[in-house]
């Protein structure tokens, strides 16, 4: 996937602004007071004057530089001698004596309490910083912050032990060819923890750097990023996975934080006369369901919440004798706010009385790491689509994992993910594979794949030492041929079922005769809309087929004009597009479960494979640290099996998953296959 830096012309800034001008009034109208904490005599003067009236909301249509509109009034910590370079407000519930955090570029980092008074600190010269906090897998809470070293020039990683008080060895994220402005955290729910750097000139980068708020000794680049060339500052909202990035005299942007996520963009709010932002957009606080963001050039504050599928612009606030708003922080409950501004190198703080809403939390699905991946297919883009497992009963460790690159060919795996062979036959898009096929007076091992070069099926001879030759091309009367599936019934005859995208699938009989090949068409059904993924239960006759936009169906082979039965519809469970589908059978051989790709949420959904169809649960592919491997995302096809292929301390005792990855990560690649062992599947699912 390539990422082209993004060029704003004025038309795309007339497009985008058209959402991004459409902004709800509210009616809450903030009260302010001064932070008393180390306030001079004639701040609290001040204060008392004006602690009485209310904060004016700003009408955008109306300010001007003139606008009278009482002020947000701002106090100003003493910090002594120290110059602060970055300073942000502390929420840890744990460590409630924690309140404050301060950079230095002489002075390094000091944590204090709400008495000025330092509490923790460590020498250096730093930059920007960001923390997150959570518990490690002794249960302990630990906070992970995020620091520019700037003698080193890189992004220092430490953790913080509340329990013990104690400070973990330094990590440090790889020096960059770039200077960094910002570095803001991400902490996903199954407690990984990410970093992005925002660089000169629209660089943008992504690294994974903790899990369950332990540093890696290690940091991994996950990907690179395309940014606006004039943003310099980041902030995350973790309960929705939003990444938001400035851009100086344009706007404020949000992206997809998830590390698998496209690189895609929608604006919160732009510049006049596009959208409502004064002068230019500085940095950036997230405020439980809200956005802030500073205005240096106009002293305002602008607030945004998430409504009717769009960001709503709510009341500005006037920031009184504010010069350069470097940094913005924000805590506090539902009602009231803590608002911390960085002034050339002065902490200065207010109170508001501000309505926010608790973000509501949702249950993480199931995450299991990948065991293995392969090696990447030769294609770039959108290449790699689905696999099959081939089982060498004679040496199981030498099964082989067969898989199309719909770019232009079928690569063929060790189970070490090691590429063996390419086949470079055309455009492959679904394979499938049986065994024991009658090819003139012997038997081979038979794969066949959906060849949309030709709208053909491609057949493939399999020896017993798992190479894979071209047996040639079967002719089909599809006009976009796509997704496929084999069914071998119990006389030990083959069918091959290819679909088209308009939902037509055709049941071909394949035969060798004297090894000339043949397709004679046995019968045709279809869904209503388009289909790709689908299996057959070899023992019952009974298929399995998707239609991506709406449901699972079953098929009875083996009774021609039989009804379609619905499984399972797309919904809640089962995210559209509904894509690969495998089965896996119990000791006695028999189909126990159904597992979908349910593409909608980068998930695979398990179901009985009997009525009622009880649906077992779903998981997802995560990031295995340990390997580097990368988690899974968008996944086409997938094959599963039951066999036992043995593999390092009975990794594949149980079987396994082969699942197509829609994104290559860590390092960014072309695409690939994953493999996870079935035991760890069945053990997170408690399936029997």
């Amino acid at each position: 996937m390539n990422f082209l830096p993004f060029k704003l012309s004025l038309l795309s800034l007339c497009i985008v602004g058209l959402t991004a001008c459409q902004h709800s009034q509210v009616i809450d109208q903030p009260t302010v007071t001064a932070n008393p904490t180390t306030e001079s005599q004639d701040t609290v003067a001040q204060r008392q004057n004006i602690q009485s009236q209310d904060v004016q909301n700003v009408d955008l249509n109306e300010m001007d530089q003139s606008n009278t509109a009482n002020d947000v009034i701002f106090s100003e910590l003493d910090t002594g001698d120290f110059k602060a370079e970055d300073a942000i407000l502390l929420n840890i519930l744990q460590w409630t004596d924690a309140h404050l955090m301060l950079s230095s570029k002489t002075d390094g980092v000091q944590i204090l309490n709400h008495d000025g008074n330092v509490i923790s600190k460590f020498a250096g010269q730093f930059g920007r910083i960001d923390y997150r906090t959570g518990k490690n897998q002794q249960g302990q809470t630990q906070v992970l912050f995020a620091v520019q070293d700037l003698a080193r020039q890189q992004l220092m990683l430490r953790s913080f032990d509340v329990t013990t008080q104690h400070w973990s060895t330094p990590s440090y994220v790889a020096k960059r060819p770039f200077k960094t402005d910002d570095n803001c955290l991400y902490q996903d729910q199954s407690g990984y923890a990410y970093v992005f750097l925002v660089g000169e000139e629209g660089i943008g980068e992504q690294w994974l750097v903790a899990k369950d708020q332990h540093a890696l000794a290690n940091p991994q680049l996950i990907r690179r990023m395309s940014l606006p060339p004039n943003s310099n500052k980041c902030r995350v909202s973790d309960h929705d996975a939003q990444l938001f990035i400035n851009e100086e005299e344009v706007g404020i942007w949000a992206y997809p934080a998830d590390p698998e996520a496209d690189l895609v963009r929608q604006p919160v709010d732009m510049v006049k006369p596009f959208g409502a932002i004064q002068g230019t957009p500085t940095d950036i606080a997230v405020v439980d369901d809200q956005l802030a963001v500073t205005d240096e050039s106009k002293g305002l504050l602008y607030r945004y919440q998430w409504q009717n599928d769009a960001w709503q612009a709510l009341s500005v606030l006037k920031l009184a004798d504010i010069g350069e708003a470097e940094r913005l922080s924000i805590i506090g409950n539902q009602n009231a706010k803590k608002v911390l501004i960085l002034d050339d190198h002065s902490v200065k703080t207010a109170e508001l009385n501000w309505q926010t809403n608790t973000v509501k939390t949702t249950t993480p699905i199931i995450t299991i790491p990948a065991d293995v991946q392969s090696d990447v297919v030769p294609s770039t883009g959108d290449a790699a689509d689905d696999p099959a497992i081939w089982y060498n009963a004679s040496q199981p460790s030498n099964s082989r994992v067969l898989g199309t690159d719909k770019q232009g060919g079928l690569a063929v795996y060790d189970l070490h993910g090691k590429m063996l062979q390419y086949l470079d036959v055309g455009r492959l898009n679904n394979v499938d594979l049986r065994h024991g096929f009658q090819f003139g007076s012997e038997k081979i091992d038979l794969a066949i794949a959906t060849n949309r070069d030709h709208n053909s099926l491609q057949l493939f001879a399999i020896n017993t030492k798992g190479k894979v030759s071209n047996l040639g091309e079967l002719a089909t009367d599809l006009t976009d041929i796509y997704g496929f599936c084999m069914y071998q019934d119990r006389a030990g005859e083959i069918y091959a079922i290819p679909n088209d995208k308009d939902g037509t699938f055709v049941q071909y009989h394949i035969q060798a005769t004297q090894k000339n090949l043949s397709a004679a068409e046995v019968q045709r059904f279809a869904v209503d809309s388009q289909p790709e993924g689908c299996v057959v239960d070899d023992a019952t006759g009974r298929a399995f087929i998707g239609e991506e936009d709406n449901a699972v169906w079953l098929k009875d082979l083996n009774t021609p004009n039989s009804p379609l039965e619905k499984v399972i519809s797309a919904g809640d469970v089962l995210h559209a597009d509904i894509e690969g589908m495998g089965l896996y059978h119990n000791q006695n051989q028999s189909a126990q479960y159904l597992i979908i790709s349910s593409q909608g949420n980068d998930s695979y959904v398990v179901i009985d494979s009997t009525a009622p169809y009880q649906v077992r649960g779903a998981f997802r592919v995560g990031i295995n640290t340990e390997k580097s491997i990368d988690a899974v995302s968008e996944t086409d096809g997938l094959e599963v099996s039951s066999k036992n292929f043995g593999g390092a301390n009975g990794m594949w005792k149980k079987g396994m998953l082969v699942v197509q990855d829609g994104r290559k990560r860590m390092p960014e690649g072309n695409q690939n296959f994953k493999y996870v062992s079935w035991q760890k599947i069945a053990q997170a699912l408690n399936l029997d």
